[in-house]
């Protein structure tokens, strides 16, 4: 898997880095069965991160990048009767921060089964207050308004350089009409300050308390005119209760005016830019590791997919937003997003495929039977200082291969049958794939794979790529890794149909 062929580092670049670089439609098509080694991903892997902080705007590069590759998107208000065809590569969206992309092989039948990926690109972070404007006080700094959104605001987010970020709700005040854009300010504008050591106990923290000590400072009501500090717009319009300069600058980056703004989605992230680092270049740290490492792995996993002409199963790739909170909202991995995208696939294609076969439960059963799920998530690569906390012979390493997680209380989907599909796809690419399981007297956690397995009634597998500091504002992982995701996801899909065959019901 690791043997040396071209280096095409610089065209992996320009198709899976940064969306916003300039690109070439033509370049932008992963050459037909390209064979690439891992060390090809790490940039353009970096390149992605530090573009794309929210989930947004992963959904967003998502979509330029299924565009380039011939996708077509299958708007969910409108019907997709006679729009999916054997041969055919789609994608759609849920709340602009959820996205699911499938490839139909050319010799699908009614009942073919899915190879699915499932992961999450929302990750632990803090949201802007509907109210997140501050008074100043006798301190005289501008201060914002945040609630913790799953485990952020945890002590890593102390003293860091802050972005922001997300996505604005915009009306066009000649049509009327709403629309929503992306922003995100190009440069630190948020920090999160310890106080002194010598004024707190405990030191730096003080009792740690989150509405009333973890409020970011964005500048000093010094820098600004008594006229600049007065709310925006009219009492109950909603830029009136920001900070007025927060709002002049989303404005100003959007090239629009202040008075279009009707609401706003915006979070704080790790500003730094995700780089290699170690005396080899051998690992990567970067700000949201969990879950977009797995999720972009999976989805250029995709999108470098070698397809035949006899290929009969479907191929599909979903990103959720919200897992970190549950799931359990409408573009969550415990909501109707993925089935209902299956059973409107399968409808479609078994209507034209044949006008005298009926879809029904029964096709859709037949769908779900065989087809396999990889709930993609990250999992925890062996720490050199805490070895403690980890089983024996379950310990993760870096820059190896992903990591097959089981759980006997159901926290994981992993059994023996779904493990050792996983360890035929590592067989037949020569891949290495790792166990792991918690200790019993530690907490497992969890991930989506039960719950995305119990509402389609599919096999499947709880297993990711590695990583350290797992829920710290910034992460470690190998610099190997994403390549080596990618290569073991795109295995997955090209082999799941053959692997299927191998196994009696």
């Amino acid at each position: 898997m690791t043997r040396r062929q071209p280096d095409t580092s610089a065209g992996l670049c320009a198709t899976f880095g940064s969306s916003s670089a300039p690109r070439q439609r033509a370049a932008a098509v992963a050459p037909p069965h390209q064979e690439y080694t891992p060390e090809q991903f790490t940039q353009p892997f970096c390149d992605f991160m530090t573009e794309n902080p929210t989930p947004f705007h992963v959904v967003d590069y998502c979509k330029t990048k299924l565009h380039d590759s011939g996708f077509q998107e299958l708007p969910s208000r409108e019907s997709w009767a006679g729009k999916i065809h054997p041969g055919g590569k789609y994608w759609t969206t849920r709340n602009g921060s959820a996205i699911i992309a499938f490839t139909v092989g050319h010799a699908y039948n009614p009942g073919n089964g899915v190879a699915m990926i499932a992961g999450h690109i929302d990750a632990n972070t803090a949201k802007l207050k509907p109210v997140s404007a501050k008074p100043v006080n006798e301190a005289g700094c501008i201060q914002l308004g945040v609630a913790p959104y799953a485990a952020g605001l945890n002590p890593t987010w102390w003293d860091r350089d802050l972005g922001i970020a997300g996505r604005v709700v915009v009306r066009n005040p000649n049509t009327g009409k709403s629309t929503t854009r992306l922003v995100k300010l190009g440069w630190p504008v948020a920090k999160i300050a310890t106080v002194a050591a010598h004024l707190s106990q405990p030191a730096f923290f003080g009792d740690g308390n989150l509405e009333t000590r973890m409020t970011p400072i964005i500048g000093l009501a010094s820098a600004y005119s008594e006229k600049e500090q007065q709310p925006l717009g009219n009492p109950g319009e909603f830029v009136h209760s920001q900070p007025p300069e927060l709002v002049r600058l989303i404005a100003g980056e959007l090239g629009i005016s202040y008075s279009q703004i009707v609401n706003w989605d915006l979070e704080l992230y790790d500003f730094q830019p995700a780089q290699v680092f170690g005396m080899r270049k051998e690992l990567i740290t970067a700000g949201r590791l969990d879950d977009k490492l797995c999720s972009w792995a999976a989805m250029v996993g995709l999108l470098t997919v070698r397809s035949r002409k006899d290929d009969g199963y479907v191929r599909l790739v979903s990103l959720f937003d919200n897992e970190e909170i549950g799931g359990k909202l409408r573009q969550g991995h415990g909501s109707t997003f993925l089935p209902a995208t299956i059973e409107r696939m399968v409808e479609s294609l078994t209507h034209a495929h044949s006008a005298k076969t009926p879809y029904g439960v029964d096709i859709l059963g037949q769908t779900y039977a065989r087809s396999f799920l990889i709930a993609s998530d990250v999992s925890h690569a062996g720490h050199p200082n805490f070895l403690e906390n980890y089983m024996q012979g379950h310990v993760p390493t870096l820059n190896t291969g992903i990591a097959i997680k089981h759980d006997p209380n159901g926290g994981f989907s992993t059994d023996a049958v779904s493990a050792a599909v996983l360890m035929r796809v590592a067989e037949l690419i020569g891949a290495k794939v790792q166990p792991y399981q918690a200790r019993n007297d530690v907490r497992a956690g969890g991930s989506i794979g039960p719950i995305l397995s119990s509402l389609m009634g599919c096999r499947a597998t709880d297993a990711g790529i590695v990583q350290l500091s797992m829920h710290s504002v910034r992460a470690s992982t190998g610099a190997l890794d994403p390549g080596l995701g990618v290569l073991f996801y795109q295995g997955f899909l090209e082999n799941w149909e053959k692997i299927d065959s191998e196994y009696a019901p």
